[in-house]
């Protein structure tokens, strides 16, 4: 048993519940206080991937907490794993280097900082979580460490947006753990075993019932990963500080309910099991509709953030059709998108809010000529852009090529559906994308004063150059990046 990965949780839950405790009054003591947990914290994650790497999953395993009986919250870093810790153990410093100078304007910092500290302890339990009972603990666990967040500014707006996250999100939870209680009933054992874990003995004969189980557990996790018609709660949560919005659209809760339904499918009920029945039918509908019905919506909306939580939903559902084939080309095609847009979204969440921070704009046609007048923010959003839109060779095109080539590999008629979709979906994207920036950089009609409208600082502008050139150079060299998680989806890590 290795303590590394149980440290990576409980150090940022300590030293975010500390800091509500000690309440520094002082904002560059904070400052160097939760970037020095958090940049630790990152340290001891990847640390931890690298042994898991090195030595296999065995060598990360260890004991959290142990209740009465078999029941305990226990740790193991396997192949999906590595890639979801990565991505947050990357993203996270760079998003709290980013909220410094946004929450300036937002006030309640140390409320603020101390659940998202939190929050990164709870999320990475997410991801490190050994067997279905650990995760849906840290599951939970992220719906209440994450609302204080998005009820941030208290007021009607916030309040609600709070109040319908945590009704969709316990909702969806509590059909989540019905799931899991026939798991510990039908199966041999709770932990993620890549194939499933059903006993063939016990499913003999209750094979309808277990199918039904299984699209009510997907629907219970699809409400976090915004399943059409789960999804009401994102939009609404936009609300939250934009470092907020780029958490839960790009990091943390969304890709947390993505990383549970994979789990579900190909570590749980069992990829074989579910290949070709009504039940797989069902949930690859939900998630076709999906992909078409959020780029829809997010050609309807004026609202910046609104814009992009619609893309989020849509793009969601990529991932999620891929999942849906169970194949393990549709897991890597899906593993692929979920590391390409995690870095595109929380790169154009993050030009939002610097519009938001520096201009007070919260709609698309207020962008205006405003190309020039914040020239990284809109070149790292146009860059975003392009890449979200699937343009070659940018991230966005390498996702949609795996998980395309995923679907016409399965050749069932609705594998083929998906493509159309995903054909559609990517129109509607360019479109609704496109017309930011070409307001931005070609604005129409009178010429505007803008003398006022700038760049923000470095905490600001830093993160979003970071992010673009890492985007960038991981899409012109994704081989590595590809055979990695074609080694985890044939269950090899």
């Amino acid at each position: 048993m290795h303590l590394l990965p149980n440290l990576c949780i409980i150090l940022p839950i300590l030293a975010g519940a500390g800091l509500l405790v000690w309440r520094p009054e002082s904002r560059k003591v904070r400052q160097w206080y939760v970037m020095g947990i958090t940049l630790l914290n990152s340290v001891l994650a990847l640390a931890s991937i690298a042994m898991a790497w090195q030595k296999g999953v065995d060598a990360t395993r260890s004991l959290l907490i142990q209740f009465g009986g078999n029941l305990s919250i226990s740790l193991a870093i396997d192949g999906p794993s590595m890639v979801f810790g990565i991505i947050i153990a990357v993203l996270w410093p760079v998003t709290v280097l980013y909220s410094f100078e946004y929450m300036k304007h937002e006030g309640g910092e140390n409320r603020f900082f101390s659940f998202l500290t939190m929050s990164y302890g709870v999320v990475l339990g997410v991801a490190f979580a050994e067997d279905f009972l650990s995760l849906y603990l840290f599951y939970e666990l992220l719906t209440l460490a994450t609302l204080p967040m998005v009820m941030h500014g208290m007021d009607r707006k916030a309040r609600y947006a709070g109040k319908k996250y945590l009704i969709y999100s316990l909702s969806g939870a509590a059909f989540a753990f019905i799931g899991i209680v026939f798991l510990m009933h039908y199966g041999t054992t709770l932990n993620f075993t890549y194939g499933g874990v059903l006993n063939p003995e016990l499913t003999a004969g209750n094979e309808r019932v277990l199918l039904d189980v299984f699209v009510l557990a997907f629907l219970g996790f699809g409400v976090k990963a915004a399943v059409f018609p789960l999804h009401g709660w994102l939009p609404d949560a936009s609300v939250a500080p934009t470092p907020v919005s780029a958490l839960l659209h790009a990091v943390a809760v969304v890709k947390s309910g993505v990383f549970a339904i994979l789990r579900l499918i190909y570590y749980g009920f069992g990829a074989d099991f579910l290949r070709g029945t009504f039940a797989q039918s069902i949930v690859m509908i939900f998630t076709i509709v999906t992909i078409v019905y959020g780029s829809a919506k997010a050609l309807q909306m004026s609202h910046f953030k609104r814009r992009l939580a619609y893309s989020t939903v849509s793009n969601l559902s990529y991932i999620l059709f891929s999942f849906t084939l169970m194949t393990p080309a549709g897991m890597t095609g899906g593993l692929i998108h979920m590391v390409f847009h995690a870095l595109i979204k929380i790169t154009l969440f993050f030009c939002a809010g610097a519009v938001l921070y520096k201009t007070e704009k919260e709609y698309v046609y207020e962008l205006e000529g405003f190309g020039k007048a914040m020239p990284i923010t809109f070149a790292a959003f146009t860059v975003a852009a392009f890449a979200l839109s699937g343009v070659p060779p940018l991230g966005g095109f390498a996702g949609k090529w795996c998980i395309a080539s995923a679907a016409a590999e399965v050749g069932t008629p609705l594998s083929y559906v998906g493509i159309g979709a995903l054909i559609l979906s990517t129109l509607l994207t360019t479109l609704y994308m496109m017309t930011i920036v070409i307001r931005a950089y070609f604005p129409m009609g009178e010429d505007r004063d803008l003398t006022a409208v700038r760049d923000p600082n470095g905490n600001m502008t830093g993160p979003l150059l970071f992010l673009t050139a890492v985007a960038t150079v991981l899409a012109l060299s994704s081989a590595p990046l590809i055979a990695f998680v074609r080694n985890v989806s044939a269950g090899l890590l």
